[in-house]
């Protein structure tokens, strides 16, 4: 994947910078940084991705901000989750909708799955928001997998981390490596990004597995 030049719009400067530091370390590096939607829309060339801090500020000015940087992916981060600002944020066009709490390996996970071409939502919202809360939900089989591995693909279509994994099927960390090992082989991909955008291109959901509604990303087709 082609490192995207980021563009970082949050008022709070110290989750700015905090974030910046965090991205500084991965292929997000953050080459401007704004306060406000306003500020950043003289555009910055060659833009790929824009990450907004503010969802409410996101859901008025997203079309202003889309049009200045025509050619980028738009991530929301929120606060707290509202299946009003996700309304929006989706009608909108945004390519991502993330909590701000959310563990730094799922964050980085979820701007590559953005770069390419996944929607990122919050599994609970995301379900509240299309009324699939309630709705019977078809479990692929996948032949040559076993129970527990179709779990932990599941899980990785999350974003969850193994030791997250391992807490919510109650296995060993260990025995999570071995699993991801032994799938990634089997349905031939390089790693676990690959394994997530596998899993949900062939029919898995991430509200197929009982996770911690405040860890879980889903990414929605």
């Amino acid at each position: 994947m082609t490192s995207p030049r980021t563009v970082l719009i949050e008022a709070n400067g110290l989750f700015r910078q905090g974030l910046k530091h965090l991205l500084g370390d991965s292929c997000f590096a953050v080459m401007a940084e704004f306060g406000t939607i306003k500020q950043a829309l003289a555009g910055v060339p060659g833009c790929g991705l824009v990450i907004v801090g503010d969802a409410r500020q996101a859901a008025g000015d997203l079309h202003r901000l889309q049009g200045a940087y025509p050619n980028a992916h738009v991530v929301v981060l929120a606060s707290e989750i509202s299946v009003d600002a996700l309304r929006e944020v989706m009608n909108t066009g945004a390519d991502g909708f993330l909590m701000k709490d959310v563990s730094p390996e799922a964050l980085i996970q979820s701007l590559e799955l953005v770069m390419m071409g996944r929607k990122v939502f919050p599994a609970n919202t995301a379900a509240s928001l299309l009324d699939l809360s309630n709705a019977a939900i078809p479990v692929p089989v996948v032949p040559g997998l076993s129970l527990r591995e179709q779990d932990v693909l599941r899980a990785l279509a999350t974003g969850a981390s193994n030791k997250m994994i391992a807490r919510n099927l109650s296995i060993a960390e260990a025995t999570v490596k071995v699993h991801i090992k032994t799938l990634l082989r089997k349905i031939d991909v390089n790693n676990r990004t690959q394994a997530a955008i596998w899993a949900l291109n062939n029919g898995f959901s991430a509200t197929q597995i009982a996770m911690p509604a405040g860890n879980l990303q889903t990414i929605s087709a």
